[in-house]
C-alpha cells in the first residue's frame, strides 16, 4: 500500500470518528433539551440533571426584557 493511500485512509478514519462523536453529543443534547421542555421552564435543569457541570450561559427562563 502506498504512503498516500495510508494517509488518505487515516484521514478518512479520523473524519468518520469525528462525525460519530459529533452525532452522539448532538443526540445527547437534544434528549436533555426535550426532557427540559417536557417538564416546563419552571423546573430547573440542575434539578433534572444534577451531575451536569457545564451550563449554557445564554439559557434564560421566564420573561426576558430586551437590553
Amino acid at each position: 500500500m502506498k504512503t498516500s493511500n495510508k494517509i488518505l485512509l487515516g484521514v478518512a478514519a479520523i473524519a468518520v470518528a469525528g462525525l460519530v462523536i459529533y452525532a452522539a453529543n448532538r443526540k445527547k443534547t437534544h434528549r436533555m433539551l426535550d426532557q427540559i421542555a417536557d417538564e416546563g421552564y419552571e423546573t430547573a435543569p440542575d434539578v433534572l440533571f444534577p451531575n451536569k457541570e457545564k451550563r449554557d450561559r445564554k439559557l434564560q427562563y421566564g420573561p426576558v426584557l430586551p437590553a
